[in-house]
């Protein structure tokens, strides 16, 4: 189906024709038609298949159906993560070129001031993380009485980073349900998600969109079984072999993240970490640059794991098995978008084994797997120490260890000094430990004292008993 079938507006044509498309994925085929009607949906579909371009441009059509001369928000969009906010809001614009609506993002970390400064001077469509707004709702910056559509982005997702409070807090501060229109979409519609859609919509149609297999069609997969120590070695033998362009990195910890860029690095591939310890800009800035090209490798926790569209990601590379099998799939979802192709590897060491039967299970289907010869293993890297934890590097700080302080200043002391400071304390403890045994001592001899007064005071009732 094209988009030229469907009843959009031609300002919304335009800006679908400028971004390049001009036939509809499976989602928006089945979607739209429900959508541009009026009708509520809660759309089940992969990574990667233009779910924000579906609810967008319903949003689109139904704010040029009417106008709302009040100045306040007619459209809300949620999202989990400030990446994925950034990323429809890019999308929103860009569609939406034509329609001449205020697009705001409001998400926590930067631009406080800007971001209030904006609502106050009106905007047609927020796209928002739940934190911050409603902190500015809270503080009367805007309004929701207006709202004449809501998205909720990743449903499932907000129940797994615990903001299902917030949701309900924004929810229930909107127009009845029936008075606005109402999308959700999720890459899994599980009993919580169904649960939130007939709470707060108007008896959505449920529209589903999954393949025989989880996983994108056109994303080769690839696994490798190799030991911990040795899949650095493995991984640097795969870079250099696939020359890979523009890679995806993905690791389960902070820690062994910072541990794999400086070893990256230190062996000549450029790479950054994106992770949630890194600060907005500084996220933003890395996520620009690795978009541009000038960034080929990217190391992410499984935060960037989800919403995030980067066009022309050639591998991505599970460094580590997530532990959770829904994000395998997204994980892997930032490659092969939107009909490219892409390929992914895993390795799985020790440790991922065990997590592999329970993805296999997930995706409907067996990752081949690849045996790497003893060539591709690359031993004579430069290594790298491995980044402290945050109690050993409290320990290694000045007064940080205050046992630790005290046997480093005695040990600096002269002879003289020595025997000064030890003295006391060796003459104490005898005096500590004597004190018990003098008392009970004293104790002793009180008690044998009690008992010898006692005896005369019975020999002379002896007696008198002796002269009757």
């Amino acid at each position: 189906m094209r988009f030229s079938e469907l009843p959009i507006p031609s300002q919304v044509l335009q800006g679908i024709s400028e971004t390049g498309f001009s036939i509809c994925t499976p989602i928006q085929e089945q979607t739209l038609p429900i959508t541009l009607a009026g009708g509520d949906i809660a759309g089940q579909a992969q990574t990667g298949t233009g779910k924000t371009a579906a609810f967008l441009i319903s949003l689109f059509t139904r704010l040029l159906a009417s106008s709302s001369p009040s100045g306040r928000p007619r459209a809300l969009i949620l999202a989990p993560t400030r990446e994925l906010v950034v990323q429809i809001d890019a999308d929103a614009k860009q569609l939406g070129a034509n329609c001449g609506f205020a697009v705001q993002a409001i998400y926590g970390g930067v631009d406080y001031m800007k971001q209030k400064n904006a609502l106050l001077d009106g905007a047609d469509i927020i796209v928002g993380t739940p934190g911050r707004l409603i902190d500015y709702l809270k503080q009367k910056i805007y309004s929701l009485k207006d709202i004449e559509v809501l998205v909720i982005d990743e449903a499932d997702r907000m129940f797994d980073l615990g903001f299902i409070t917030d949701l309900r807090f924004i929810l229930r501060r909107l127009p009845p349900f029936d008075k606005r229109q109402n999308m959700m979409f999720s890459a899994t519609l599980n009993h919580r998600v169904m649960e939130l859609a007939y709470e707060f919509m108007n008896s959505p149609t449920k529209v589903s969109v999954t393949p025989e297999t989880m996983t994108a069609e056109k994303v080769q997969q690839v696994l490798f079984h190799c030991s911990r120590k040795e899949k650095f070695a493995l991984l640097l033998g795969l870079l250099r072999r696939d020359g890979m362009a523009r890679t995806m990195i993905f690791i389960n910890t902070k820690r062994e993240a910072e541990h794999l860029h400086n070893l990256l690095n230190a062996n000549d591939f450029p790479c950054k970490v994106v992770s949630g310890d890194v600060e907005q800009r500084k996220r933003m800035k890395i996520l620009d640059d690795f978009k541009d090209g000038s960034l080929p490798i990217l190391i992410a926790t499984d935060v960037a794991s989800r919403g995030l569209h980067i066009d022309g990601v050639s591998h991505v590379i599970n460094y580590d098995l997530p532990q959770d099998c829904e994000d395998y799939v997204h994980r892997i979802g930032r490659t092969a978008r939107a009909g490219a192709e892409g390929k992914a590897i895993s390795l799985a060491d020790e440790d991922g084994a065990f997590f592999l039967e329970a993805i296999e299970e997930y995706i409907k289907t067996k990752i081949p797997t690849e045996w790497a010869d003893d060539e591709l293993y690359v031993l004579n890297h430069v290594r790298t120490a491995r980044p402290k934890r945050i109690l050993d590097a409290k320990r290694d700080k000045p007064g940080g260890a205050r046992g630790g302080s005290r046997g480093s200043a005695g040990s600096g002391d002269s002879k003289q000094g020595a025997p000064t400071r030890t003295k006391p304390v060796s003459a104490a403890k005898p005096e500590r430990d004597k004190k018990p045994v003098e008392a009970a001592e004293q104790s002793g001899e009180k008690k044998k004292r009690r008992r010898r007064r006692k005896k005369p005071a019975d020999q002379p009732e002896q007696a008198a008993i002796s002269d009757m």
